[in-house]
């Protein structure tokens, strides 16, 4: 955890805690990456070695280059795989900014800002981050690997409502077609979504259509590619 002042900001005049991947897993990637190559050419010289084996026409021609550009090859085009793939996973990773009154949480270069004021629970909910308003409706929900006793510590310090796991993971309830009782439009989304679930790469269609089911005022989550859903608790009059 890193304290700072985010200057240009509401917050600049009080302390910060940031949460991130740390800045050295790029370079671990590459080093993992240029191993990887170097394992690659050793295992292109033992293939051909062999009478018969899987893939042995590739392998021979990765052992025709000559060394030592095989292993500079190899070391390199690892190594630049290797930090590519490190840059990816800092893209995709969740980094957390939190102060007394708000938190902002920026993934795949989007940032979403929320007020303590208009938070009531903060939780760990699988690999999510999850944040409930103050009626326990969902105002965020994000993917996060972030070690969840700095995420406690750092909400805790600053005075947000942690909590070790969802306080209302009992409401949930397993959503099957024609749901009665959700709101309009809700189960239409939600038969999408199941739809969008089971495709390969429409992590956004999923993503977009939660934050539709969000907007009706449903919480959503998700168990072994099924749909579980939660109305928030009615706000009390005058709220």
């Amino acid at each position: 955890m890193d304290l700072d002042k985010g200057p240009g900001s509401a917050e600049s005049a009080e302390a910060t805690t940031v949460l991130s991947q740390p800045a050295w897993l790029v370079p671990a990637f590459g080093a993992a990456g240029a191993l990887a190559g170097w394992l690659l050419k050793l295992l292109a010289n033992w293939l051909v070695t062999l009478r018969w084996a899987p893939m042995k026409g590739p392998a021979e021609l990765v052992n025709a280059v000559p060394e030592p550009w095989l292993t500079v090859l190899g070391l390199t085009a690892g190594a630049v795989l290797g930090v590519l793939v490190g840059f990816i996973a800092l893209h995709e990773s969740l980094t957390v900014r939190v102060s007394d009154t708000q938190v902002t949480l920026t993934i795949r270069g989007e940032s979403r800002e929320l007020r303590r004021a208009d938070v009531g629970v903060v939780h760990p909910d699988g690999k999510f981050l999850v944040l409930l308003g103050r009626h326990t409706e969902e105002t965020a929900r994000e993917p996060c690997d972030l070690d969840r006793a700095e995420l406690a510590a750092a909400f805790t310090a600053h005075g947000w409502n942690w909590a070790a796991d969802d306080p209302h993971r009992a409401d949930f309830h397993l959503w099957v077609p024609d749901t009665p009782d959700l709101p309009v439009g809700a189960n239409a989304l939600l038969g999408a979504r199941a739809h969008a679930m089971g495709k390969t790469g429409a992590a956004e269609d999923v993503r977009a259509l939660r934050d539709e089911l969000n907007g009706l005022g449903l919480a959503v989550r998700d168990e072994k590619k099924r749909q579980y859903w939660r109305l928030p608790a009615a706000p009390p009059p005058g709220a």
